[in-house]
């Protein structure tokens, strides 16, 4: 393990308040959202939107990694010219997603546990051979009617730190994203409550497999009401809490934290991460690895028409650049009008 070369791709990956573009979505995610937009699914409709996305002009700007699918990374430009490439020529660093999906976990109905440790080793020497410099492994957390239980975030969190380790032994930097999930009608309180009692047990499980905290990442959830909860949690109230709880839970060793967007909308994103900015002295970088809060505005200018392409990538651009402005605590909604 090259310890200074992953504390250096980490903080790399959050330096100059740029984020991730998490561009990760699996091929039937990305035909799911093809479909809403009427968009033909097929692999060269895959690749062209892909394309769109890496060769966005001065993308590198705000965006420091792109995290790839497995399909992606194998991908090339319309000329030949691979993805890889591309993005390190942008001067951004490629990453990977790793994980086989959340899958039913036995004995606890309405929870899940991650799979695709089996195998993993070789899969992560494979990719760090094509190019990739950091990895990322989403567990996925339920709140509802009695979960989650001490098993259920028990079983993730070992999960997330088996992933970790043998990340950092072939040289990527690992992402840990343990997503306590927005769907529910549960509070704020409930959410903070529940976010606590996950990161508490991700970052004991991470000591205790021996993972070089300054050589990952932590990608968490903000904590926000329940979509479905009747009282909806202020901006403020979200940015507060938010940080309130990494403050106790996220040891200072950690370079960085890039949020997940969970279902947000693309501006009420970038409001939570600005007002976390406002007047707090913070032990870690804090920024963005937004998936759809960062690509749905492109998603629809292009609509699948490569007339489009030049209006799509203004969006992303446009979106990246309020993001990182909000990692500063400049972002306001007239950015939105201009």
């Amino acid at each position: 393990m090259n310890t200074q070369a992953l504390i250096d791709t980490a903080k790399a990956l959050v330096a100059d308040n740029k984020g991730l573009l998490a561009m990760d979505e699996s091929s039937s995610t990305c035909r799911k959202r093809f479909v809403e937009q009427g968009i033909e699914d097929t692999e060269e409709m895959r690749r062209a939107y892909r394309e769109l996305l890496i060769t966005t002009p001065r993308l590198a700007e705000s965006v420091s990694g792109l995290i790839l699918f497995d399909e992606t990374i194998h991908q090339a430009k319309k000329d030949g010219t691979p993805f890889i490439d591309l993005i390190r020529q942008a001067g951004m660093i490629p990453g990977i997603k790793v994980d086989l999906g959340a899958k039913p976990l036995a004995g606890h109905p309405g929870e899940t546990v991650t799979e695709g440790l089996d195998g993993l080793r070789k899969r992560l020497e494979d990719y760090f051979k094509l190019g990739a410099r950091f990895a990322k492994w989403r567990g996925v957390i339920t709140i509802g009617d009695g979960i989650p239980s001490d098993a259920g975030i028990a079983v993730n969190a070992h999960a997330l730190a088996r992933y970790a380790a043998l990340c950092q032994e072939v040289g990527l930097v690992p992402i840990v994203e343990p997503e306590v999930l927005m769907d529910g009608n549960h509070s704020l309180a409930r959410c903070t409550e529940v976010t606590e009692q996950v990161l508490h047990a991700v970052f004991t499980e991470l000591n205790a497999q021996g993972v070089l905290l300054e050589g990952m990442l932590l990608k968490p959830n903000m904590v926000t009401s329940g979509t479905d909860s009747a009282e909806q949690a202020s901006v403020e109230a979200v940015a507060a809490a938010t940080i309130n709880t990494l403050l106790l839970c996220v040891p200072a060793a950690v370079p960085g934290i890039a949020f997940l967007s969970g279902g947000q909308s693309a501006e009420l994103a970038s409001a939570h991460l600005n007002d976390m900015h406002q007047g707090r002295s913070l032990p870690w970088a804090v920024t963005f690895s937004y998936g759809r809060a960062l690509q749905q505005p492109a998603l629809s200018a292009w609509n699948g028409e490569p007339a489009n392409v030049e209006v799509a990538q203004q969006a992303l651009a446009h979106r990246a650049a309020c993001n990182r402005a909000a990692c500063q605590g400049a972002y306001n909604t007239g950015m939105e009008r201009s």
